[in-house]
């Protein structure tokens, strides 16, 4: 993970972080609709998760069909379209900024989403195994395919055609139910409409306090088993920071050529490699193969992360978050400061290092460990 913070501007970082945001919630929540519908009978949790599974696998879906709003409100106070540039880049993409779009997953598992803006449409493609993200502002086509070692993610949003897996137990839901309340607070299955379809939804909210997370919400439909909303929320509001929502959504057939995508003349394409678990490869230190130093402080949501990477002897000292942002003093050195809704990241050079720290935590708390630096 460092050599990935330190190899890529932050712009591409928080784009390839909105890219995993919203395909994780394709493929785990589409989302509420604002048109009514039926709503199912109540029903404690662990039943109202079985039979919905058991509907599923009794009832194998051949794909799914949806209208979309993404609603993004974490870079919101950050100032950065004031900042130019890749800043002002950054902001105006539909992943970071909210959109309306649509989306299709296919009985074999291929997914498409697409997010429309002024300035053209992301297009966001996977196909079992390679994730493309076309971006139309810069006209560059980001992809990532895992290596070997990496393995799959072989999982989707649709239950799985064949009925030859069987729906877990009640009592195996309760389980897992019972093991997941020793760390938050779960809520019951609320019953409500999403997408026009009866549907549930439950509430976490960590048991831990000091952190900005303020909890998250799943909804599921009760028929069918699918996910059908997602929306994380900040101890800051009531309202959600991020949040994937259908206006409509269907099941059934997605033909095969909605996932066909050949992309504009000229497009320049980036190959996204995460770095190796042990660490940066060879040659792929800051200064004489040297690898960054990654600490952390406190624990569960509310740690705070540190990266320490020297610096190359006259390479540029500008700062590795986007200019316009508010500055602050750490012992007498000028840090650029980014706060969301979530978390707070700051940076600093000091002696030839270059210092991130950063945590789903206050301003404060991430000033007052990187002055202990």
């Amino acid at each position: 993970m460092s050599y990935l913070l330190r190899r890529l501007p932050l712009s591409r970082l928080l784009l390839l972080c909105g890219l995993v945001v919203v395909l994780g919630s394709s493929l785990t929540a589409l989302a509420f609709a604002l048109v009514s519908g039926p709503t199912p009978p109540p029903k404690p949790l662990a039943d109202a998760v079985h039979d919905a599974l058991a509907e599923a696998h009794g009832q194998p879906i051949e794909g799914v069909s949806a209208q979309i709003q993404l609603t993004n409100h974490l870079l919101e106070g950050a100032n950065l379209a004031s900042g130019g540039g890749e800043a002002s880049q950054l902001t105006s993409s539909p992943l970071i900024s909210g959109a309306s779009g649509r989306l299709w997953i296919s009985k074999e598992r291929h997914v498409r989403l697409e997010l429309q803006s002024e300035k053209g449409d992301t297009e966001i493609y996977y196909d079992g195994h390679t994730v493309q993200m076309y971006d139309p502002s810069s006209n560059t086509l980001y992809r990532y395919t895992p290596s070997a070692h990496e393995g799959g993610t072989e999982q989707s949003a649709v239950p799985d055609s064949g009925a030859h897996h069987e729906a877990p137990t009640v009592a195996k839901i309760e389980e897992a139910i019972s093991h997941l309340s020793k760390h938050a607070n779960l809520s019951g299955a609320t019953p409500t409409d999403i997408a026009g379809q009866a549907a549930y939804t439950v509430r976490v909210t960590p048991k831990e306090s000091g952190s900005l997370l303020g909890g998250a919400e799943l909804s599921f439909d009760a028929v069918h088993g699918v996910p059908l909303r997602a929306a994380i929320y900040s101890t800051e509001s009531s309202a959600p920071v991020i949040e994937l929502a259908a206006t409509s959504i269907s099941y059934g057939p997605v033909e095969s050529s909605v996932f066909e995508f050949t992309p504009p003349a000229n497009t320049k394409v980036e190959e996204v490699v995460l770095p190796e678990k042990d660490g940066a490869k060879p040659g792929d230190s800051t200064q004489g193969g040297e690898r960054p130093k990654v600490t952390s402080q406190g624990h569960g949501l509310s740690t705070i992360g540190v990266l320490e990477s020297k610096t190359k002897l006259g390479a540029s000292t500008s700062s590795t978050l986007p200019e316009g942002l508010p500055q602050v003093k750490i012992n007498g050195t000028t840090a650029t400061e980014l706060t969301t809704e979530l978390g707070t990241l700051l940076t600093f050079e000091r002696s030839g290092v270059r210092y991130l720290v950063g945590g789903a935590v206050p301003p404060s708390a991430v000033e007052a460990v990187a002055k202990g630096l």
